[in-house]
């Protein structure tokens, strides 16, 4: 019996023979090589069997030379099934082109729903919209990483605290919480400046109150820097002490900076390649060949496909595969001190007011030891060390 997933890849025809002379037919076909399958004789003497389409054209040849009735009842198998296919093209290609369609219009924003904003917040919110790319009538097939949605409005539209984004069927929902305005703080009440920390005075701005200290002074931590009781002694008065009073002050770092360092950069060359993923199973549909970058970097953007709602196990995969290169970069004991002066520095910034300014730093101990260059170093800063103190009935 022959193989039946090749007779039906093939073809097969099924074939009726009734007549004399049907087992000599049948003997000739076996001698000439034209394969014959599931035969199968009636009491009547009629015999059916299989025989492949290949084959349909030689038997007819053969069969000529009997005196028997030959019908071929129907055909099986996969030239069949096209050819019934394409008779009934006009039925599948609506079909498809119907299915094609209710997929594009799944993959289209058609609403945007913000809720949780005030009319003028909204409508900011719609115009960044509209600059992204998101308004309705327009594909989100790649607007679909709402995270990054989220961030870009959050960035942009400056009167929201934050903002929740969510996809459902074709309709953008977006919950907006607003900045809530400050409440309008009272007015201070009877205070004195007193300092935060030691420090050298190196400039004061007094708004109101009376100082106590000069500019180059040393002054230790919790020193009274200006008061809040102005006048003579027999007429004094309480206010509330307001200004600004800026000390160098002095920070310590230790940092280790090594001599080597290794990095890693992109050479400019990069492939594209696309995919379309179904399941767990990625086919390329462009981009083939090898790639012959031997270190790389992937990046993977997945974009997957609506229907009606519901998203299908099918997705559009772009991945950009990129080329990098590594160095090796050899400092001399001199750029690596200057690094490891800026390392600290940046770490310092990070630890002080936004309006304070390093003012000038000092490499009190730097040392080379196992392939790291190790500095001590002390920074002098200019900060704002007034610190407001109310005024007690002991004082």
């Amino acid at each position: 019996m022959k193989n039946r997933w090749v007779t039906f890849i093939m073809g097969r025809v099924l074939v009726k023979i009734e007549g004399k002379g049907v087992e000599r037919l049948i003997n000739i076909c076996a001698r000439k090589r034209v394969s014959l399958w599931s035969v199968r004789k009636l009491k009547t003497g009629t015999v059916f069997f299989y025989i492949s389409l290949h084959d349909v054209h030689h038997f007819r040849h053969i069969a000529r030379d009997f005196d028997c009735n030959v019908s071929f009842i129907r055909g099986e198998g996969l030239p069949f099934l096209w050819k019934r296919l394409l008779k009934n093209s006009g039925f599948f290609i609506g079909v498809f082109l119907f299915l094609a369609l209710i997929t594009v219009l799944s993959n289209m924003t058609w609403g945007i729903q913000i809720n949780g904003a005030n009319p003028e917040t909204e409508h900011h919110i719609r115009k960044e919209l509209d600059k992204l790319g998101i308004k309705v009538g327009t594909f989100h097939f790649f607007n679909q990483d709402l995270e990054k949605l989220q961030r870009e409005l959050t960035d942009r539209v400056n009167n929201i605290t934050w903002i929740g984004v969510e996809l459902k069927g074709t309709t953008f929902h977006f919950q907006v919480v607003e900045k809530n305005e400050p409440k309008k703080s009272k007015p201070p009440g009877p205070q004195h400046l007193v300092a935060n920390k030691k420090a050298v005075i190196a400039e004061m701005f007094i708004e109101k109150g009376k100082p106590l200290v000069k500019v180059n002074q040393f002054v230790k931590k919790g020193q009274m820097l200006v008061s809040g009781m102005i006048g003579k002694e027999d007429e004094e008065q309480l206010v509330p002490a307001k200004g600004e009073v800026w000390g160098k002050t002095w920070y310590q770092s230790e940092v280790e900076y090594p001599l080597t360092t290794h990095f890693e950069v992109f050479t400019g060359n990069e492939k594209i390649i696309h995919e379309i993923k179904i399941g767990s199973v990625e086919f390329p549909v462009w981009g083939f060949g090898n790639i012959a970058f031997q270190n790389r970097k992937i990046e993977k953007n997945n974009y997957p496909v609506r229907f009606l709602g519901w998203q299908l196990p099918i997705s559009y995969v772009e991945k950009t595969v990129r080329e990098k290169e590594g160095f090796e970069r050899e400092l001399t004991k001199k750029e690596a001190v200057q690094a490891g002066i800026l390392l600290a520095k940046n770490d310092l910034l990070k630890n002080i007011p936004d309006d304070a300014k390093i003012d000038k730093e000092i490499v009190l101990h730097e040392k080379v030891e196992n392939g790291k260059v190790k500095l001590t170093v002390y920074f002098q800063v200019i900060e704002n060390i007034a610190k407001e103190k109310p005024i007690t009935q002991g004082d």
